[in-house]
């Protein structure tokens, strides 16, 4: 008979945290945390445009206007940091050559915009978009359009971009489907026409009895959302990822381990701490369940 005293298992210690089960855990967390990045940083560059957005606001909307040939030199220009910026400028309204731009609802009603060409001292056409009209009874037209000034008249717009095709959306006849300034020129056959921009009609002199509804009377809500909070919420979510991860390893380690006496006293170590933490709520919880 063997004197020998048999070998004690060796502990697994940690090395199942390098099989393939767990090192695909560990892929999914990273890759995880590669999409809340790329998601985090999408959501500051969206709060760095709304910031960029609201100081164009800021900037333009009650400034002085400035003449219009100062601020378009030349028929195509314009820039995304003149947006709302007001602009000057006198000359006599084409109104035989007025548009209506269909599918435009305002506080919450159909109805049309009306473009009015204003021909400059320099022979080039301006679009004023006079503001807004109902939808009529025949439903395809406004009732009536009040007439644009005739002779002389000075304008004071805020600039806007020309706005992209619709896709579906066509108009025949004196109407368009939006403010796209090149179908606006072909409409009108005339080749100087201002394509870069138009204006949102704020006031003119001589000024008429009857005009449609201005469509913007005050600045735009200068709301930078929850971008930044989107942002944070984001990388937490990469955190919790390796913190669940981290979280599943100790617990399979302790599992795994629960026979090794170093491992067995840590056990004991964290029940009796866990124990000293009990409230006066708990003791009376295992009382009432004891006497049950």
């Amino acid at each position: 008979m063997s004197d020998t005293a048999p070998e004690a298992t060796a502990s697994p210690g940690w090395r199942f945290a390098f099989s393939r089960r767990w090192l695909g855990y560990l892929a999914f967390a990273i890759v995880f945390a590669v999409a809340c990045g790329f998601l985090s940083n999408w959501q500051l560059a969206r709060s760095k445009e709304a910031a960029a957005a609201n100081a164009v606001i800021s900037a333009n909307f009650s400034a002085k206007p400035v003449p219009l040939t100062q601020a378009l030199p030349g028929l195509a220009s314009y820039s995304a940091k003149q947006e709302w910026q007001r602009v000057s400028v006198t000359g006599t309204y084409e109104r035989d050559h007025e548009l209506l731009v269909r599918n435009r609802p305002f506080n919450g009603n159909p109805g049309f915009e009306v473009l009015t060409p204003l021909r400059t001292a320099d022979g080039a056409l301006f679009i004023v978009d006079r503001g807004w009209l109902p939808t009529g009874s025949r439903t395809d037209s406004p009732d009536s359009v009040p007439p644009a000034p005739s002779g002389k008249v000075t304008v004071i717009a805020r600039l806007k971009a020309s706005e992209p095709a619709i896709p579906g959306r066509t108009a025949t006849g004196n109407q368009v489907g939006t403010i796209q300034l090149s179908v606006v020129k072909e409409k009108l056959g005339d080749a100087d026409v201002y394509t870069g921009a138009y204006g949102l009609l704020d006031r003119q002199t001589p000024a008429p009895a009857t005009a449609p509804t201005a469509t913007v009377t005050s600045p735009p809500t200068q709301d930078e959302g929850l971008h930044w909070s989107y942002m944070i919420q984001w990388i937490i979510f990469a955190l919790i990822g390796f913190f669940g991860l981290g979280y599943a390893l100790v617990t399979e380690y302790r599992r795994r381990n629960s026979d090794d006496p170093a491992e067995r006293a840590r056990a004991a170590e964290r029940e009796r701490r866990r124990r000293a933490r009990r409230t006066d709520a708990d003791v009376e919880d295992e009382l009432l369940d004891a006497a049950r």
